[in-house]
């Protein structure tokens, strides 16, 4: 017995290295040194101190993630070129909420049997991610492990580096009582809550405002570095958070610190309604949020009690009937919303606090760079020490 004939394939996999050597080459620069397919990735120190030039105290901020299930959905509609942003944007955006811009990333790949077509365009993804934060894609790992991982599954992570000075660090410190809470649109559901999604959306060909569902649901993550640093050089941000696992209530109150701090979110819409006079400017939650609310409370074994009255909808089709009756369910079913915002973005992918006199002009430079921004709530005293966040 060989190698091969124990199910790894080194000659598959020097063939997805000499893919990823062309992807890895358009994001490099003169800090790069050699290239990928040696036994590590090098960046000069010098030019780390170049990149802190200016900065005084330079620290270096560092932050790992993955794209978790939502690769079972790329799998299963064989479409691998978004969930290498998804995976980028996971790490460097995390990083950014510290103030941090992001030098290098660094990927990791593993699956039972390798197609090296396919993790070339895993990869792919990575590197488009990677250009448009202006990050280096440095190296990586991909791991063959038969037996281990089903054939035709895939895992993917990160890990990204980024730089900032001492005093210039985000860490919410400077939060106080009635600054205010700016939310930045998401492009759907991101990279995260896909376990739940997985189970209430099965049918991946459902229409959904004339797209397979599961064309919308492996929309990539929004990659908000480039337009937050552009925004600290003109305002102060107090305080940043990236909205992933754990939706809202798990990832607003990070910015406290631990402090008696607490955000008062308004409550968003749900539709635009005659009485919506200028929805631009008012937070509608997405319709892919509805139909996941509605497979939440419908599907068998799910999370919520279902004594309730369920709109009849035909499963087979579901659609956009599905999607207006999660809507409603939404409007009227506090525990389902409570749910959803401790699992999802709801279109909120991003959260800045700062002052209040600061606002308009964030949302302005938001908005120009084509990032939809929404004053979404306040910071307030916590009683006692306990914080987190409610809806008024």
């Amino acid at each position: 017995m060989d190698y091969i004939q124990a199910g790894v394939n080194i000659e598959e996999g020097y063939r997805a290295v000499h893919q990823y050597r062309e992807f890895a080459a358009e994001t490099a620069n003169n800090a790069v040194l050699g290239g990928i397919g040696s036994f590590a990735g090098m960046f000069s120190l010098k030019e780390i101190i170049n990149a802190g030039r200016g900065i005084e105290d330079p620290v270096l901020v560092s932050g790992t993630d993955g794209v978790g299930t939502k690769l079972d959905i790329a799998f299963k509609l064989k479409k691998y070129d978004t969930v290498g942003i998804d995976c980028v944007a996971m790490c460097v955006n995390d990083v950014l909420c510290h103030g941090a811009r992001p030098l290098f990333f660094l990927d990791y790949l593993a699956c039972g049997k390798l197609d090296a077509g396919i993790a070339a365009a895993l990869v792919k993804g990575a590197a488009i991610g990677c250009r448009e934060t202006g990050c280096v894609l440095l190296g990586g790992e991909t791991a063959e492990m038969p037996g281990f991982y089903d054939e035709g599954k895939y895992d993917m992570a990160g890990f990204a580096v980024g730089i900032a000075g001492r005093k210039k660090i985000v860490d919410g410190s400077k939060i106080c009582r009635g600054d205010r809470l700016v939310g930045i649109a998401s492009s759907g559901a991101h990279s995260n809550g896909f376990s739940l999604i997985r189970k209430v959306l099965p049918n991946l060909e459902e229409d959904f405002g004339g797209m397979p569902i599961g064309r919308a649901l492996l929309e990539p993550t929004r990659l908000y570095v480039k337009p937050i640093l552009n925004l600290m050089e003109k305002v102060e941000i107090r305080g940043m958070a990236h909205i992933t696992g754990g939706g809202f209530y798990e990832n607003i109150p990070r910015i406290f610190g631990g402090r008696p701090l607490t955000a008062v979110l308004h409550r968003p819409h749900y539709k635009a309604t005659e009485n919506t006079v200028d929805s631009g400017r008012i937070w509608i939650v997405p319709p892919i949020f509805a139909r996941i609310a509605y497979g939440v409370k419908v599907t068998d074994g799910g999370a919520l009690d279902k004594s309730a009255a369920i709109p009849a909808v035909d499963r087979r089709s579901a659609g956009a009937e599905a999607q207006a009756a999660g809507i409603d369910m939404l409007s009227t079913d506090a525990e389902l919303a409570k749910l959803m915002f401790n699992t999802y973005n709801m279109g909120i992918g991003f959260v800045i606090a700062l002052a209040p006199e600061h606002v308009e002009k964030a949302v302005e430079c938001l908005d120009n760079q084509g990032f939809p921004a929404w004053e979404i709530g306040y910071v307030e005293e916590a009683k006692g020490w306990e914080g987190g966040i409610y809806f008024e």
